[in-house]
């Protein structure tokens, strides 16, 4: 493939009924998740609001981070009235439940509502069985749910304990418990490698990894030293025909054409196509998009499967 063959697109999406990005500035966003609606740091919002400043005072929770570092992971909110621990978000006829946490996220990402669609018509591809859906640092479910949901026979892995209850408590609620989900409570390099050697095959792989973390017995997790390695088993992993893969990342200091290399590189022996950029919100106050992560999808060539 020349370089004139490679672009980098941006999959933007203005939410669902029950999420919206209402206002950004000022290194911050405004969102409706739900009935509430949240003020939470914002670092690459590097414009000014549109909307007035007593729109964002009205906000019911607020997050502040520590010592003064808005971009950092650790903080607390600040509710405006009396809140719920959790409260239902409906997606692609999924229940998600969110709350507020130490992380500033709410257990949802909404801007990847796009990635869930495009998985959907991946596995609607497979057509004569269940497909097979991989779901890597999985969180709190909502690829696993929105996949189960139409037939799916779903690997959850993730390293927390307590974020696998959050997604069994999401499967509840979503009213899914005879759904095929395997629930693996494991680190995702160490569980790769054995379904290589167990021969194992998945029709999608979701890849949705953290900058850092840490297993269940303490294994080290670095995107920049792992992600390859991963990718490279991921890729003995993909099913012979139809098979695809979604990866995204988030607050790593890289660009798009670097996990595009990375994947084309990991998948070179699979004949397939390559699509990288950046997913976005659309505002909803002044149009504006607002940048998330990047992401890299791979469809095997059907004419070579």
């Amino acid at each position: 493939m020349s370089p004139s063959d490679r672009r980098i697109s941006v999959i933007e999406t203005a939410g669902f009924a029950d999420y919206a990005l209402l206002d950004s500035g000022d290194g911050r966003k405004l969102e409706r998740f739900g009935r509430f609606t949240v003020d939470r740091p914002e670092p690459q919002a590097m414009w000014r609001p549109v909307l007035e400043p007593g729109t964002w005072l009205r906000a019911d929770a607020v997050f502040k981070g520590e010592k003064g570092e808005e971009d950092g992971d650790g903080g607390r909110w600040r509710p405006s009235k009396p809140m719920p621990d959790t409260w239902p978000v409906h997606v692609l006829d999924v229940t998600m439940l969110c709350r507020l946490t130490s992380f500033r996220h709410l257990g949802i990402f909404p801007e990847q509502m796009p990635h869930w669609q495009w998985m959907l018509e991946r596995v609607k591809r497979v057509g004569d069985r269940p497909a097979r859906v991989l779901n890597l640092f999985a969180y709190t479910g909502a690829a696993s749910l929105v996949a189960a949901r139409v037939g799916a026979e779903v690997t959850h892995v993730d390293a927390s304990k307590k974020a696998i209850g959050w997604a069994k408590q999401n499967q509840a609620v979503s009213k899914l418990g005879d759904t095929s989900i395997r629930w693996i409570l494991d680190d995702a390099r160490k569980f790769v490698a054995r379904e290589v050697r167990r021969g194992r095959t998945y029709d999608v792989i979701l890849i949705d990894p953290p900058k850092f973390g840490r297993g269940p017995a303490g294994e080290v997790w670095d995107v920049f030293l792992h992600l390859g390695p991963l990718l490279r088993d991921c890729a003995a992993l993909l099913a012979p025909e139809r098979a695809a893969l979604v990866l995204t990342t988030y607050a790593i200091r890289a660009s798009a054409l670097a996990t595009d290399g990375l994947v084309r590189d990991c998948l070179k022996e699979q004949k397939g196509t390559v699509e990288s950029g950046e997913l976005a919100v659309v505002e909803e106050a002044g149009g504006r998009l607002l940048p998330t992560s990047m992401f890299t999808r791979w469809v095997r060539d059907e004419a070579v499967s």
